[in-house]
């Protein structure tokens, strides 16, 4: 699969609530934990389950940088 988003970072699926529409997907990377919030619909189309290898994708038009 090739996309245009360029902040990609490998990892698996660490735990996951589905929801009757949206669902939380919290996938372990090598520094920290990512979670990200996607319909039901495409958990569900995507079949995750814990373990699953999966790549946390980042697409946004702003970043901020907090100190």
């Amino acid at each position: 699969m090739q996309i245009s988003a360029r902040n990609q970072i490998r990892g698996r699926v660490k735990d996951l609530s589905v929801g009757t529409v949206m669902s939380e997907i919290e996938v372990e990377v090598e520094a920290a934990t990512v979670t990200a919030a996607i319909t039901a619909l495409s958990a569900e189309r995507l079949g995750l389950k814990k373990g699953d290898a999966v790549t946390v994708i980042f697409k946004a038009t702003d970043v901020m940088v907090g100190k």
